[in-house]
């Protein structure tokens, strides 16, 4: 077994100063055990169970109990089990809550105080997870437990240890997803990851490279949404799923939403539930299996098989949207909104204003503009000569201290004052579609080339298409269709608009559409009508009655 080190310090100074730790309910942590197979009718004194962020005990005094009845039915002396289980926890006062914990329990099942104390020696360990586990590599039959959710650009280093540990770690990531590395690499032939965790990976970009590795080495056997059930002892969102993985070949996939109420079912009978598929009528779960799964990064759609069928077929049989020739894009982020956003036309030059579009000036079906400029720093591809423009740079340098703190600022000392994204001139005047990005439904505006998106707006500059023949087909179901089937959907039933699900939305090519069809849709886009442009797309899409029900 690996020696103790210190934590890394970001991840340490973290852990000590959150205001308070989330722990997971019982029933979750049972149906957890219970789908990985950690069950007391098995050997588990010849297992090891690794458990990564054990806090005071949640998973860990669960997961003794069903060893010590395990040895208890195999006839085993629990001190034989001193190597079965092994819990990692960074903070040593929880650690020791834990161990005061753990020694109660055995000692409430008969063991004897000096076996309790080894045994609580031997399962519970203070240190950093990530860094210190990596001699299990292929040892472990069941990883189980509740990662922490921590956005890497959150800790004080940027989480440079762990991205240099994980190849994983990618882009914006969260630190649960180095967690499912190092759990996925420890497992032994036909071990088991089961994680109650934040459910984004599964779609973001930053969740690519896992996905990846997912589906090139192992088999994921039942994912749980639970974003209505009661899982956790305080309210938080964090939009979980319950996830199991396997080393293994990939088989069929079980996918379910589990809704609110249903812990009343119990664990047993959920697990019992999901892994049979008897599931449906008025019970707070819905689930189907799906027996295809997807490859590589490719993001995971979690919709029922007679769905993933249609989906398959669109995907097939038409280019994505800017395979047609579209772009997508989002808005100008700027770092710091009060000073780059304004409707006050007096603190800088009338030429380094242009008029902002935000999510509010889309939501009637038009542009309608609420008076705000960006503060423009830029001239094409450079920033300006702060010089030339005096009223501007008193602006700025007002806020200096402000531009300055910025990650942007830090990086670019030497240019302070820039925006976090560049400016493109020539967008400002093109005709272009916005999405605002969280709405319940897919309802592009056009902006006929008058204002500049803001960062909580998408637009597609439409290429070689109409942008109103292009508008009523994004205003139809099929358009809504591949944003349900990729995005995700928040509380509150809004979706997320972002880049990466516009992309995925198939389209035919412009030049395809008869006449009719073009002037059909230009007419739904400018009334706002779904139903017509339903009625084009079923028709440039080809789709049958049975598909059509599916939308």
């Amino acid at each position: 077994m690996e020696t103790h080190t210190q934590p890394t310090p970001g991840l340490h100074e973290f852990a000590r100063e959150k205001s308070g730790v989330v722990y997971t309910k019982s029933w979750v942590v049972d149906l957890l055990l219970d789908l990985v197979g950690y069950t007391t009718d098995k050997p588990l004194a010849r297992m090891l169970l690794v458990e990564p962020s054990a806090g005071d005990g949640s998973f860990l005094l669960r997961a003794a109990s069903r060893l010590i009845e395990s040895c208890r039915r195999c006839e085993t002396p629990l001190i034989e089990a001193r190597s079965a289980i092994l819990a990692f926890e960074i903070e040593e006062a929880s650690a020791e809550k834990a161990r005061r914990s753990l020694w109660a329990l055995l000692r409430a099942h008969g063991a004897r105080p000096g076996d309790a104390e080894l045994l609580t020696d031997a399962w519970v360990r203070t240190g950093d997870y990530l860094l210190e586990s990596r001699s299990l590599r292929g040892s472990a039959h069941f990883v189980v437990g509740n990662p922490p959710y921590i956005r890497l650009e959150d800790l004080p280093d940027g989480g440079s240890a762990y991205r240099s540990s994980y190849l994983t770690m990618r882009g914006r990531a969260d630190i649960y997803v180095a967690f499912f590395e190092a759990a996925l690499m420890q497992l032994a032939p036909e071990g088991a990851c089961g994680f109650i965790c934040a459910d984004r990976w599964m779609f973001n970009q930053y969740g690519s490279e896992l996905r990846k590795l997912v589906t090139t080495g192992f088999s994921v056997d039942t994912i749980a949404q639970m974003h209505l059930a009661d899982a956790f002892e305080e309210k938080v969102s964090a939009y979980p799923a319950v996830t199991v993985i396997r080393k293994g070949r990939q088989g069929p996939v079980v996918v379910a939403s589990l809704e609110a109420g249903v812990e009343g079912i119990g664990a047993s009978n959920l697990a019992a539930l999901l892994s049979g598929m008897a599931a449906g009528g008025s019970m707070p779960i819905k689930a189907a299996r799906l027996d295809r799964w997807f490859r590589g990064s490719e993001p995971w759609s979690l919709i029922a098989p007679e769905k993933q069928a249609l989906l398959r077929r669109l995907e097939a049989e038409f280019p994505s949207l800017e395979g047609t020739g579209a772009k997508v894009g989002i808005g100008v982020a700027t770092g710091a909104d009060k000073v780059f956003i304004t409707t006050d036309t007096t603190i800088a030059e009338s030429e380094r204003l242009i008029p902002l579009a935000l999510a509010q000036d889309v939501r009637s079906g038009g542009v309608a503009w609420s008076g705000n400029y960006l503060v423009n720093p830029w001239e094409g591809k450079r920033l300006v000569d702060l010089s030339n423009f005096p009223t501007m740079a008193r602006h700025f340098e007002k806020h200096r201290h402000l531009l300055e703190r910025r990650h942007v600022g830090k990086r670019n000392p030497g240019s302070w004052f820039r925006t976090i994204d560049r400016v493109d001139d020539n967008l400002l005047a093109a005709p272009k579609l916005y999405l605002p990005d969280m709405s319940g439904r897919i309802d592009p505006v056009l902006d006929e080339g008058g204002t500049y998106p803001h960062h909580n707006l998408y637009f597609i500059a439409p290429g070689l298409w109409n942008p109103k023949v292009l508008g009523g087909l994004l205003l139809s179901d099929v358009a809504q269709f591949f944003i349900e089937a990729y995005g995700v959907r928040m509380r509150g039933g809004y979706l997320r608009f972002q880049a990466q699900f516009l992309r995925r939305i198939c389209l035919p090519f412009p030049s395809s559409l008869e006449r009719s069809q073009e002037l059909a849709l230009v007419d739904a886009f400018e009334s706002r009508d779904v139903e017509a442009a339903n009625v084009v797309a079923a028709k440039v899409f080809e789709l049958s009655r049975e598909e059509i029900s599916l939308l």
